[in-house]
């Protein structure tokens, strides 16, 4: 595929350096040639110096013969011409990156459409979904809903308590029992299970379920001391903190601290009046303590500073709280800040990728959900009819290496797969891949 991204920021960057690794035909464009600089010869991309809202610019990259173009700059009204401008010259399929969630409602997507922007993608709205799915359950590390709950993915860390480790899984109840584990973190390695894997002790453990389901795997996973989360306390006020204070359930008790007073002026007129929003420096333990840290079920680190986050959220861990998330942007970073186990991370630039991701892909998937921690995605599929993934029982399709089918959605239910599942043209199917495999797969669907 021939794939031009305009903007060489963080999500344009990352987004570039991901996919020139799966071998695709990537252009990189921006009006920064310094930014373009610090990538060039690094990675199998072109980059090219040119404004990406410029028609003669946009002609000689060949955006007529793009098969996706990527509006990822700082400013959303040149991302949204830019996409028009390269859809009229003939690019596939376009992509902008916005910051107005209205242009998100359901009833404006036909409009856009016709302008010639095919998706709309808002990663600050995405980053917030995450902390607030995250926040929900205390001892959840990362959720992800299928078909309005039909289905629900949910990641664990499992302590030694828990019922099920060190059982093979061969000898955990078969196949009418009500999970599925898809994939287990275990330090720096995914893996896929088999019959004969065992989970251990600290293991990230992605279970396949329903919703009635939870506090059965919330129970094996010797989880049912954990308190339920009604008072959340988050440190930095940027607009991350304010899409999650706005979408929070309402049953939640929320303090935003921030240390910009200008910010914090603003943060009042953005946000619910219950939200109550406090000038100061999250670092500062005892104006921490003094707003309730010791008493808070949530602590959310967003600050611009990944390791501000990381220490805030092991400061928060040593005073009791029991659910942390850190927004951590540096990618190095990552692997350290579960090894200090500090809870769930954010990365605004994985979140927005595994996002943007779908649209390269010829199959319909309508939902993919980067797990940060796995090195994987997990993708929900509608089968097509006559596709191959029809023909066979599940363990008769002879799937790659590094995947796993988690359930389907049939007529509105949810079930889980088996070995001897077979699978329906108009089912949509949960596949968890290993890395950059979603394209791999999709042949199957």
């Amino acid at each position: 595929m021939k794939i031009i991204i305009a903007g060489a920021g963080e999500v344009g960057t990352h987004l570039a350096t991901l996919l020139s690794k799966e071998k695709q035909s990537i252009i990189l464009m921006d009006e920064d040639e310094d930014k373009l600089n610090k990538l060039d010869g690094y990675f199998d991309l072109m980059t090219v110096h040119a404004s990406p809202s410029s028609i003669a610019s946009l002609k000689e990259v060949g955006v007529q013969d793009a098969d996706l173009f990527i509006a990822v700059t700082p400013d959303e009204s040149r991302n949204m011409t830019a996409c028009m401008i390269a859809h009229n010259l003939g690019a596939h399929k376009t992509v902008a990156r916005i910051d107005n969630y209205e242009y998100l409602l359901p009833k404006h997507q036909e409009f856009w459409k016709k302008l010639g922007i095919d998706s709309l993608i808002f990663p600050e709205m995405l980053a917030a979904k995450e902390i607030v799915d995250a926040v929900k359950m205390s001892w959840i590390r990362q959720w992800w809903e299928v078909r309005d709950g039909a289905l629900v993915l949910i990641g664990v860390k499992l302590r030694a308590g828990a019922e099920i480790l060190n059982i093979p899984f061969f000898e955990l109840g078969g196949p009418d029992i009500p999970y599925h584990v898809v994939a287990i973190k275990r330090g720096h390695e995914t893996i896929i299970p088999r019959g004969s894997d065992c989970i251990h002790e600290n293991d990230i453990v992605y279970f396949m379920t329903k919703k009635e389901d939870i506090p059965y795997i919330r129970k094996i996973a010797g989880k049912e001391k954990y308190a339920d989360v009604h008072r959340v306390m988050i440190m930095g006020g940027g607009r991350i903190a304010v899409r999650a204070a706005n979408i929070i359930p309402s049953d939640m008790k929320l303090t935003i601290i921030e240390s910009n007073r200008h910010q914090c002026n603003r943060l009042t007129e953005l946000v619910d009046n219950k939200v109550m929003v406090i000038n100061g420096d999250g670092r500062d333990l005892s104006l921490l303590v003094e707003e309730g840290l010791e008493t808070t079920d949530a602590f959310v680190a967003l600050t611009e500073n990944s390791e501000t986050n990381i220490l805030a959220c092991l400061t928060a861990k040593r005073m009791g709280v029991s659910k942390t998330v850190a927004k951590i942007e540096n990618l190095d970073y990552i692997d350290m800040a579960e090894g200090l186990d500090i809870g769930t991370i954010i990365n605004k630039k994985i979140i927005a990728a595994s996002h943007i991701y779908q649209m390269m892909l010829d199959a319909d998937v309508s939902n993919v959900k980067c797990l940060t921690l796995a090195n994987a995605d997990v993708a929900e599929f509608t089968v097509k009819e006559k596709a191959p993934v029809t023909r066979k029982a599940v363990k008769d399709l002879g799937l790659p290496k590094g995947v796993a089918l988690g359930g389907l959605i049939r007529d509105g239910e949810g079930m889980l797969i088996t070995g001897n599942t077979k699978i329906q043209a108009g089912d949509h199917v949960v596949v968890f891949c290993m890395g950059l495999m979603i394209k791999k797969i999709e042949k199957f669907f």
